[in-house]
């Protein structure tokens, strides 16, 4: 029980639930706990309907059942989750009026718009905001230069990142007090934004699936991540990136426990995460705009057909349709593959990074504002770190480098199933298909490459006109 003479003591407090969806090492609702009798474990659903630009289908069943496994958590510890749905400070506001709770208590978010509702939180509640620091390994800024700026390369923030000493991973509750008489919404489905279920595979939401990933992902996959990552045919990547996003892994558990599968690659890869975070903090623009102020206005094609025909995986490329088919049928894309296939959109068919941005984040279960962001501005040649603009990977050599028996693009593409892998590897002769009812290629790479050369170079030239 908290000391009732200390002034930081509550009989009852709210634990907001965002994007921290376990019970294990969960900052936020270990404090609470600490620090107020009881507790009401609380998420708000948001109340938009149909279509968002951010989130899908896939991403919503997802957190489905992320809600339903915490949900089976807290009840297992003699708890319910409440529910709530609407504007989230208004919620929060009228279950403190209604339950009379003492604090407020939540992890923080690393985007500006979760961010941006915790200030608004703050100003408006009338008791005690406390925020704590959950999602990485370390806050947007802790990790910076020695005049006390950002960092805008990743290789001189990852020297500096990975010696930090980093904190221990905590365990779960072994009790739970709340109150019986809090009201609540039902679970949600997907009928509750407007949305119906497909056919897709995706992979199973929660803590307790979570952590089956992860007793896998260090028994096999971490160990050999050095050799295995780039090769989408196999899996050779954690697979842990959906539980990070939506915290049903606490980063802090994951970091202690890889450190002991020998890859510091895959530690470099955590690095990358909070790179793109404290990019996101410290430079909030990079949503509306290129991180390299030299490329901003550059001229992007309309998108129209070609843009169609990549958004379905129809692009007759077969390593760039069987990444969005992946993605389409899965919520999931091997990073490789992310790549190529964001490359493809901005060097070959000269469109818009953000509209790419905007359809993984539609798609991706493991879509992070932050990390989505940077990986979109690295393609097209225009973020921070990011791959410079005459890099343009050539989806043909990228096939022959990392899928040369075409194990992947088959799995993916099943008109291709017959075909000889060897005519994966560079373009079929003009106007002609790899088979019947798959397309031929929308455009060709060599032609593009040079046109985006110019494209970049005429922009540069006019800037420094």
């Amino acid at each position: 029980m908290p000391d009732r003479a200390s002034p930081n003591s509550f009989s009852r407090a709210i634990h907001w639930f965002r994007r921290d969806l376990r019970l294990t090492d969960n900052t936020s609702l270990r404090e609470a706990q600490a620090r107020a009798d009881e507790v009401i474990p609380l998420y708000i659903l948001s109340d938009w309907t149909q279509d968002h630009l951010w989130t899908g289908e896939k991403r919503q069943k997802f957190l489905c059942e992320c809600l339903s496994s915490l949900s089976a958590n807290f009840a297992h510890l003699g708890a319910a989750l409440i529910i709530r749905q609407g504007e989230a400070v208004s919620e929060l506001l009228k279950l403190v009026e209604e339950s009379g709770a003492e604090a407020i208590f939540l992890n923080e978010d690393v985007d500006p718009f979760g961010q941006a509702i915790e200030a608004k939180l703050k100003q408006k509640s009338p008791v005690p905001v406390f925020s704590h620091q959950d999602a990485a390994l370390h806050g947007v800024s802790e990790v910076l230069k020695g005049d006390g700026t950002p960092y805008r390369v990743y290789t001189p923030f990852s020297k500096r990142w990975l010696p930090l000493k980093k904190a221990k991973a905590e365990g779960s509750p072994k009790s739970f007090k709340s109150p019986t008489n809090i009201p609540s919404l039902p679970l949600p489905s997907l009928a509750t934004w407007g949305l119906e279920s497909s056919s897709c595979e995706t992979l199973p939401g929660g803590e307790k699936a979570a952590r089956a990933r992860l007793k896998e992902a260090l028994s096999n996959r971490i160990s050999d991540y050095d050799g295995t990552r780039d090769i989408p045919s196999l899996p050779g990547t954690s697979r842990l990136s959906q539980d990070l996003r939506w915290g049903t892994l606490s980063v802090r558990e994951l970091y202690q426990k890889a450190q002991h599968c020998g890859s510091e690659q895959y530690l470099k890869e955590l690095a990358w995460r909070e790179f793109y975070f404290q990019i996101l903090h410290h430079f909030p623009d990079v949503l509306e705009l290129e991180f390299n102020a030299d490329w901003r206005g550059l001229p992007w094609d309309e998108p129209a057909e070609q843009f169609e025909a990549w958004k379905s995986g129809q692009t007759g490329f077969p390593i760039i349709d069987a990444g969005i088919r992946e993605l389409l049928q899965s919520g999931f894309m091997h990073n490789r593959v992310r790549m190529i296939v964001a490359m493809f959109l901005t060097k070959d068919l000269h469109l818009d990074w953000r509209l790419g941005e905007q359809f993984f984040a539609q798609h991706l279960l493991d879509g992070e504002i932050a990390s989505n962001n940077g990986g979109w501005q690295w393609s097209a040649g225009t973020g921070a770190d990011a791959a410079p603009y005459f890099r343009i990977q050539n989806p043909w050599a990228q096939t022959k480098r990392f899928d040369p028996q075409g194990i992947y693009i088959k799995r993916w593409v099943p008109e291709l199933a017959e075909i000889d892998p060897k005519l994966f590897l560079a373009p079929p002769p003009e106007g002609q298909a790899l088979a019947k009812g798959y397309p031929s290629p929308i455009v060709d790479h060599g032609d593009e490459r040079k046109r985006t050369l110019a494209i970049f170079k005429k922009h540069r030239e006019n800037k420094g006109a």
